[in-house]
C-alpha cells in the first residue's frame, strides 16, 4: 500500500465532483490557513489521488485532500 487510494475510489470522487459543482467545506485539516466550516466554493477539478481542487469563495484555492478533508455537494 502505498497511502494512495485505489483508481476506482478516484473514478468515484471524479464522478462525484465534476467541475462546476458547488461545494461547502465541513471540515479542513490546515491549521496555517483560515478555512471555516460552511464556506462554499466550486471545483475547479479533480486530479489522481482524489484531491478536490477548489476555487474558495473566499479567494483561497485549497485543494480538500482525500481521507483528510470533509467537503458535501451543494446546490445553489
Amino acid at each position: 500500500m502505498n497511502g494512495f487510494p485505489k483508481r476506482a475510489v478516484v473514478d468515484r470522487i471524479k464522478a462525484e465532483y465534476p467541475k462546476g459543482t458547488r461545494v461547502e467545506l465541513i471540515e479542513m485539516d490546515d491549521p496555517y490557513r483560515d478555512m471555516p466550516p460552511g464556506l462554499k466554493g466550486t471545483v475547479i477539478a479533480v486530479d489522481d489521488i482524489a484531491t478536490v481542487h477548489i476555487a474558495w469563495d473566499n479567494g483561497s484555492s485549497l485543494g480538500a485532500a482525500y481521507g483528510v478533508d470533509r467537503i458535501r455537494r451543494i446546490s445553489e
